[in-house]
């Protein structure tokens, strides 16, 4: 009895997780700059490789504490504030991409700044129209943050697990629809990344938008997956729940896109 767990936290144990992830993740950066300097990108994949061994062991570890009962009431709330933490730091890094490109559409750059400002957008670049392929990219999200949401609210408050696992099947779908018209609306732009500041500032913003919309996308499989093995139930959903908050994130990151971006920045 002296050995009973006799308060609601979770103790850890030593786990060789964090070590090898700080391993590989200087593998991966070091291989980068490898490559940016033309030594072939094999360091970086392997550090690569090494990062999403390590994000696919651990988080299956956390996976199988809340499966043994160690995801207590206090441990779920510390879990959440960390979701909510990390979704915090995330709406940060998409302030700058957005403070990126407000700077230089209000103050354009020319030939003769800085005495008299340039135009925006910049000579030469044709803009995206955006009541085409970005307005319906804005209905998708939207479509799957309400199926997300359809989803969420069958699973907590009906316990109907057909619907969750339908609504989720329905967001992913969506999610990968709207990666392909993405990647379609890049295949036709008029413009490159090095081409003008506003190239970058538009590729950089909504590029990593569409980075965040495929972690999503998989971060909502797994949910699915999870769903279909029976892994989750109306007291134990945490994964889901931190699924929905980041695809909900990321749903209005892209409506400030959308409005910033295509239709005030061109």
């Amino acid at each position: 009895m002296a050995h009973a767990k006799n308060h609601d936290y979770h103790i850890l144990p030593p786990s060789i997780w964090p070590l090898l992830g700080a391993i590989a993740t200087f593998v991966m950066l070091f291989g980068g700059v490898m490559w940016m300097q033309d030594n072939g990108p094999w360091m970086f994949l392997i550090g690569l490789v090494g990062v999403l061994y390590v994000m696919f062991s651990w988080w299956a570890d956390v996976v199988r504490e809340g499966e043994s009962g160690d995801h207590t009431p206090v441990v779920r709330i510390g879990l959440q504030y960390g979701v909510i933490l990390f979704i915090i730091s995330e709406a940060m890094f998409f302030v700058a991409w957005f403070w990126n490109f407000i700077k230089n559409a209000m103050y354009p750059m020319g030939p003769e700044s800085p005495i008299k400002d340039g135009v925006w957008p910049p000579e030469g670049i044709v803009t995206f129209d955006a009541w085409h392929l970005p307005f319906m990219n804005t209905l998708i999200l939207l479509l799957s943050g309400v199926a997300v949401t359809w989803a969420h609210h069958a699973l907590v408050h009906e316990n109907d697990r057909k619907t969750t696992i339908n609504g989720l099947a329905v967001a992913v779908a969506l999610g990968v629809i709207f990666t392909v018209m993405q990647a379609y609306e890049y295949s036709h732009a008029a413009f490159g990344l090095a081409d003008t500041a506003y190239a970058g500032a538009f590729y950089l913003a909504t590029g990593f938008h569409g980075f965040h919309v495929i972690i999503g996308t998989i971060f909502l499989a797994v949910c699915l997956i999870r769903m279909l093995k029976g892994q989750m139930s109306q007291q134990q959903h945490l994964g889901f729940e931190a699924a929905a908050w980041y695809w909900h994130f990321v749903d209005v990151v892209w409506l400030f896109l959308f409005a910033v971006v295509y239709v005030w920045g061109s």
